[in-house]
Parts: C-alpha cells; sequence; structure tokens
C-alpha cells in the first residue's frame, strides 16, 4: 500500500494548494482557507492515489495526474464532510 502512495509525494507539494483550491470551487459552500485547502489537498491526494488505482480507474503520471487524482480525491472528501455535516 505504501509503495503506491509513495512515487505521488514527490508530486505532491504543487498540487496540494491547488487540488483543494480546486475541490473547493467545485463543491460550493467549503472554503477553508489557504492552510484548510492545503490540507485538504493533502488528505485528497492520499485519497486519489490510492483509491483510483486500486479501483482500476487510472493511474496518471506527472503533475497533471496529480492535481486530477488530488482534486477528485478532495472532492470525494468534501463531500463526505458534507454528508456528516448534514447528519449532525
Amino acid at each position: 500500500m505504501t509503495a503506491r502512495i509513495y512515487p505521488r509525494l514527490r508530486v505532491l507539494r504543487p498540487s496540494t494548494c491547488v487540488s483543494g483550491w480546486l475541490a473547493g470551487i467545485i463543491v460550493k459552500g467549503y472554503g477553508f482557507g489557504v492552510v484548510g485547502n492545503i490540507i485538504v489537498g493533502i488528505v485528497g491526494a492520499f485519497i486519489g492515489s490510492y483509491l483510483f488505482p486500486s479501483l482500476g480507474l487510472w493511474d496518471l503520471p506527472g503533475l497533471p495526474g496529480a492535481i486530477l487524482s488530488a482534486t477528485l480525491g478532495a472532492v470525494i472528501l468534501l463531500f463526505v464532510i458534507g454528508l456528516i455535516r448534514r447528519v449532525a
């Protein structure tokens, strides 16, 4: 499991801010500020880099693949947070 996630960590630095910001735009109402977007991007990158290759969907190389994977992972994270907020 760690071997799959580790290669993405090299490309994760610039993509975390971008992916957290993009996810905040895609999922309306979830602006967490700069630090919050970075955290959402990091968690989203871990979700995306593990979930999508595990499901056999894709594993895009390079920075565009890392941004796309991290953004979709962050969108999933924000969707789950939204569901938890509605229930609570």
